[in-house]
């Protein structure tokens, strides 16, 4: 493996977990009395639990932490919140959407990511199994964000009468 490449490569996916693990939190948050309250707060936690072995990784194949790109995704991750959602104060409907969408870009990301470690597994840094664990555990994240971010699109779109139950999930958080 290319070694400065692979840092360079692993540091990158570091600072999107750290934006991911606090979006994540951010999410499951605001969406805490909603009917996805529950898992979302169960992927936030799993996505924290990854950047924990993503960091663990690292230090396996012995490729030190850049800080500074970590700092630039938080800063990244903050700048998100001046984003206009067609209100001048506050959250609208789109802005659940838009932090949903952002989730799944993200944990697709990690998605690739594992996808792409497996690839040179196994090594002693890089088991199979664990790799293979965390794909599937990422697949899994997609699929419970997607249905969050179907259900808040409706909410946010569709005509007053479509809504139905979608409509709890930004009208209660």
């Amino acid at each position: 493996m290319h070694r400065k490449l692979l840092g360079i490569y692993l540091n990158d996916h570091l600072a999107g977990a750290t934006t991911g693990q606090h979006v994540s939190r951010h999410i499951a948050e605001h969406l805490r009395h909603s009917p996805y309250g529950g898992e979302l707060r169960r992927v936030a936690h799993e996505i924290a639990q990854d950047r924990q072995t993503l960091l663990e990784l690292m230090d396996d194949l012995g490729v030190p932490e850049r800080r500074h790109k970590v700092y630039t995704g938080r800063v990244a991750e903050k700048a998100r919140l001046f984003k206009l959602n067609g209100r001048l104060v506050g959250r609208s409907a789109l802005s659940t959407v838009t932090e949903l969408e952002a989730l799944r870009l993200g944990i697709e990301g990690k998605t690739l990511l594992w996808q792409t470690l497996l690839q040179f597994a196994p090594t002693k840094a890089l088991d199979e199994t664990r790799l293979k664990t965390l794909l599937e555990r990422a697949r899994h994240q997609a699929a419970t964000v997607e249905s969050a971010r179907r259900s808040a699109a409706v909410a946010a779109f569709a005509p007053a009468r479509r809504r139905g139950p979608a409509r709890l999930l930004s009208s209660r958080a």
